[in-house]
């Protein structure tokens, strides 16, 4: 496909700049041992699996860079001088650096360890094993419209019982987390984006032991009232934890209306 550019390229931002997130800085999980797709993807971490031409984080840093952050921080672990040496240093307009794990610290414990690379007071932190191509800059403007601690972005599928449920309370606070599993059915998900404020990360207790965002830190700010939920029902998901989602990225990446989400014009 002639429209697909190659890997580190740029898609253009599409969104009016007075919307963007120049004021934020991403930081990435892309860490993980990725142990359901040994089969399919025995020597590259899950991050740099091609999917439609290119790396699949190409694609989540596209998504950032065209709302307006200018810096990323990759969270590197299991093959991390690969996603390094493959990713650079740039990615088009977007300025990369790593934040590498010697042993796994879970996805909250990662996420604090890159907070030193960082210093903006709101981080835009991203799940490096799912796409969702949601507007980042209507997240962004309703996370600051309720001074928010952090936000969750959410999208809804029509099966939630492989991810686990988000509820909301009519206000938008987030008030449960269904675990994956049990009865088949539509529902709200969260979908691996995140709007934190810097000091209430750095609140977070000190913890040689890994940290799980999803289990640990989030439930303990929806028990304080302080997690939103931004729910975002035309924002098409996508995972490849799995050699089955993984081989469905492909056709979900060369879909015409992602396409142009992306800014590519379809063929």
């Amino acid at each position: 496909m002639s429209d697909i550019v190659g890997a580190n390229q740029p898609l253009p931002a599409t969104a009016a700049a007075a919307a963007d997130l120049s004021d934020c800085e991403a930081v990435i999980l892309a860490g993980g041992l990725g142990t359901r797709l040994r089969s399919v993807l025995p020597d590259r971490p899950k991050p740099l699996a091609i999917v439609a031409g290119r790396p699949f984080l190409a694609w989540s840093l596209d998504l950032v860079a065209a709302a307006g952050v200018r810096r990323a921080v990759i969270c590197t672990g299991y093959l991390a001088q690969m996603v390094e040496d493959e990713l650079g240093r740039r990615h088009g307009s977007l300025e990369l650096c790593y934040s590498r794990e010697e042993t796994p610290r879970g996805t909250g414990g990662a996420i604090l360890d890159a907070l030193p690379h960082t210093s903006s007071s709101t981080i835009l932190a991203l799940n490096g094993d799912s796409l969702c191509l949601a507007d980042l800059r209507t997240f962004a403007a309703e996370h600051r419209r309720r001074s928010a601690v952090a936000s969750l972005l959410l999208t809804q599928v029509d099966d939630c019982s492989r991810y686990g449920r988000v509820e909301l309370a009519d206000d938008g606070r987030v008030t449960a987390f269904v675990e994956k599993g049990g009865e088949a059915r539509p529902g709200w998900i969260n979908a691996g984006i995140y709007l934190i404020q810097r000091d209430a990360l750095q609140q977070w207790p000190a913890c040689d032991e890994p940290v799980s965002i999803e289990r640990q830190i989030f439930p303990a700010w929806q028990s304080q009232g302080v997690l939103w939920g931004h729910a975002q029902s035309d924002a098409p998901f996508i995972d490849i934890g799995t050699p089955e989602s993984l081989a469905a990225a492909e056709d979900f990446l060369r879909h015409p209306n992602h396409l142009q989400r992306l800014g590519i014009a379809s063929p």
